[in-house]
């Protein structure tokens, strides 16, 4: 597993909502048998909550096949390795976008 590599959701319960998962965990904690994700939820979905609610800076858009999401920094969680099946690329040249949402969700800054 790579750092920013994008997965698609395999979970029947919440893939509708969030499609997409990207790994923002360390290679260096490989070992573990879970990993950090951001979900990623489809643009269109979450523009009115995104204009009203979630700072640019916390939620950063990226494009996905030619269509726009939106990484929800906020709803980060740790997946089980088994929900990562499916590689769909990788969002590193994101990289600094998604390392300062983080940034901005723990420190504020």
């Amino acid at each position: 597993m790579t750092q920013f590599g994008l997965y698609a959701n395999t979970d029947k319960n919440t893939n509708q909502a969030y499609p997409y998962f990207v790994d923002v965990q360390n290679t260096l904690l490989d070992g573990l048998n879970s990993r950090v994700v951001i979900p990623i939820v489809a643009f269109e979905k979450s523009k009115s909550a995104r204009t009203h609610l979630y700072p640019a800076n916390l939620c950063p858009i990226v494009e996905i096949g030619r269509k726009k999401y939106v990484l929800m920094t906020h709803q980060m969680t740790s997946v089980p390795i088994q929900l990562l099946k499916s590689g769909e690329g990788s969002l590193a040249k994101y990289r600094d976008e998604i390392v300062a949402a983080i940034d901005f969700l723990v420190t504020g800054i």
